[in-house]
Formats: structure tokens, C-alpha cells, sequence
């Protein structure tokens, strides 16, 4: 794309006229301004991109809005007939996946990755269904099975590809008793991901601070896999020491240049209620630190219907960015052009 584009000055104005002067274009001219001469590559070049369009009269088509974390599981009756709650994990919740197309339909989201729920545990197949199912409409993380046999590292492989899911999530809590996501048969799945291209998740319920160590080791020895930090890596507005180092420690992960985060589960994140506005200083420093295109937006479904619901959890983005300098490209990124840049245009027709 670099070399794609004229740097000639006249020849940029010839294809920046329609887009000034069309006063109906769809394109956010204003926020979009011609970016000085220092400015990131990536945002002068989505600039030119948009200015060539325009100039050629292609179509332009609405940023798709791709809910980055959520989960389904089995109906009762579903459990009952054919999908199986892992015992003990037995929803409280409804999170069939009618419920859940239902709620992105009345929210206008056009996609999602679905995480494998701690609700049927390793057992992945339910999920596989809804990935057969709608193979246009949802991507798959799967649950990394830290089994002290390894045998997690053949699943893992097999998930990926047989059964098409594209990303795998590490729950440190699952690892065996007294072990670390480091141990040899976290760093074998570790690797085993970045050599297939997939990312690996990580959820750090109880905090960044007790697996920030082991997140940062298998970066640094495995440079190639990439990372997502679930739901702000569970930091919250920092209000003492502790929390002031955990979130640092967040925004020094920006050094990895593989190293995502989700912006989701705001309700478990926030110390307010709807819209979760003491949020809004967090997420301008993660952007300033990562970039947009590193961040995305993600709801926890169905966690968070009974907090704000589905559409909510949306909308709740627009109303936190509304209190911080963030351009509207920034919120494209996070709304849906980052995760589907990561999953190569998954969700593009």
C-alpha cells in the first residue's frame, strides 16, 4: 500500500477536490484532516486511501462495529439434549446464541469472537456448532487445556485447525496447582499459537500484578505470538500505590509490539455505574501507549446484560470517548477495524 499513492502535491489535490467539496461524502472530513508532516504513517495513509476513493467514486461502506469477547453456551434443553454443562459450572444466565444474535441485532453489531465459556470447559462442542453455524458472523477462542501431560498442545492444534478457531484463551487458574502459565507445557501451547498465527488471551481475574512476570517472559522468549489482555488485564481507575504499579505495568506491555488489549467487561473494570466514565482517563492512556489499533472493544456478553445490557455495553464506548481527545478514527479502530485487522477481515464479505 506504501508505494501504492502519488506523493506528488499536485496530484494529491486532484484527489483530495471531490472529497472537499462534496458536502453530502460520508467520509468524517472534519476529523479527518490532512495529518502534518510528522504525523504516523498508518494515519496519513487511511487518509490517502479514503481521499483515492472518494476520487474514483467508489462506495463507501460503514465501519463494521466487531464485539471482540464474549461467550455462548448450551440452553437448558440444549444441556440436556446434546451439550452438556461441565459440572458445577451450571449458568445462572441465559446465553444461548439466539439470545445473543437477537442482542447484536437490536445493538448493531455485526460480529464477534466468541470465547470458549468455563461453562463447558474443555469441552469445545457447542461453541464449534455456532462457529459452523455462522461462520460469517463469529470467530473462535478456545480454552487452552494446561493438562500436565501436554496432551492440551494436540487439542490446541486440532481446534485450530480442524475446527477453525482462531484464537486461544489462558486462564492461569486452570494451570495445575503450585505452576505457572510458564511451565513447560504452558510455553509448548505458547508457542505452538504464535507458530499457527493465533493470538493467545489472557485472563488475569485476580489481578495483573500475580501474572504480569509470566505474561512478560513468554513474551519476550516468543516474540511472534500475539497477545490480548482481556477486559483492561482486570485493572482498575488506579486509587492506591498497588494499583497505580499494576497499571503501569499494563501500559509498559506496549513495549511488546504484539501485545493487544481489550477494552471490555467495562462493568468489571469500572468503580461507577452506566456509562463506566471513570474509565475514560484508562482508556486515553492505553491508546496513548499501544495506539487505537491496538485496542478493542469488547462487551462480555451474556455477563453484562443484566449490568447495562448488550446495546448498552456499545453504547456506553461512545459516551467514554465523548470525555477524552480521541478522533472518530481512533474509535473506528476500537469499535471493530482493529480485532478485524488482527483476524485478517474475518468478518468482511
Amino acid at each position: 500500500m506504501k508505494g501504492s499513492f502519488s506523493h506528488n502535491p499536485k496530484a494529491m489535490a486532484v484527489r483530495l477536490t471531490p472529497l472537499l467539496l462534496s458536502a453530502s461524502a460520508q467520509v468524517p472530513v472534519v476529523q479527518l484532516k490532512c495529518p502534518p508532516p510528522f504525523a504516523h504513517i498508518s494515519t496519513k495513509t487511511r487518509f490517502i486511501v479514503s481521499s483515492a476513493r472518494m476520487a474514483t467514486n467508489e462506495p463507501q461502506s460503514r465501519t463494521k462495529i466487531i464485539d471482540s469477547h464474549l461467550h455462548v453456551w448450551a440452553s437448558p434443553q440444549e444441556a440436556a439434549d446434546k451439550y452438556p454443562y461441565f459440572p458445577g459450572q451450571e449458568p445462572t444466565l441465559p446465553g444461548d446464541v439466539d439470545f445473543l444474535l437477537k442482542s447484536m441485532e437490536e445493538a448493531g453489531v455485526d460480529g464477534a469472537l466468541i470465547v470458549q465459556p468455563i461453562n463447558h470447559k474443555f469441552d469445545h462442542s457447542l461453541v464449534t456448532s455456532v462457529l459452523k453455524k455462522y461462520p460469517s458472523k463469529f470467530v473462535g477462542c478456545c480454552l487452552a487445556n494446561p493438562t500436565e501431560d501436554g496432551s492440551g498442545v494436540k487439542q490446541l492444534e486440532r481446534l485450530i485447525l480442524q475446527d477453525n478457531y482462531r484464537a486461544v484463551r489462558f486462564n492461569p487458574y486452570l494451570w495445575p496447582s503450585g505452576q505457572q502459565m510458564t511451565n513447560e507445557v504452558g510455553k509448548a501451547m505458547f508457542s505452538k499459537a504464535g507458530e499457527l498465527g493465533v493470538p493467545v488471551g489472557f485472563m488475569c481475574m485476580k489481578g495483573l500484578s500475580l501474572h504480569i512476570s509470566e505474561i512478560e517472559e513468554l513474551c519476550t522468549e516468543f516474540p511472534s505470538t500475539t497477545v490480548l489482555l482481556d477486559h483492561l488485564a482486570f485493572c482498575k481507575p488506579p486509587i492506591n500505590d498497588e494499583e497505580k504499579l499494576a497499571f503501569s505495568a499494563l501500559l509498559k506491555l506496549s513495549r511488546f509490539p504484539q501485545v493487544y488489549v481489550k477494552f471490555s467487561a467495562l462493568f468489571r473494570v469500572s468503580r461507577m455505574p452506566f456509562p463506566y466514565q471513570d474509565l475514560s482517563h484508562s482508556l486515553s492512556q492505553v491508546v496513548s501507549s499501544f495506539g487505537a489499533n491496538h485496542v478493542m472493544w469488547g462487551s462480555d456478553f451474556p455477563f453484562v446484560v443484566p449490568e447495562c445490557g448488550y446495546k448498552g455495553a456499545k453504547e456506553a464506548i461512545s459516551l467514554i470517548v465523548n470525555q477524552i481527545p480521541l478522533s472518530s478514527t481512533d474509535l473506528e479502530w476500537i469499535m471493530g477495524r482493529t480485532v478485524m485487522q488482527l483476524f485478517q477481515n474475518q468478518w468482511l464479505p
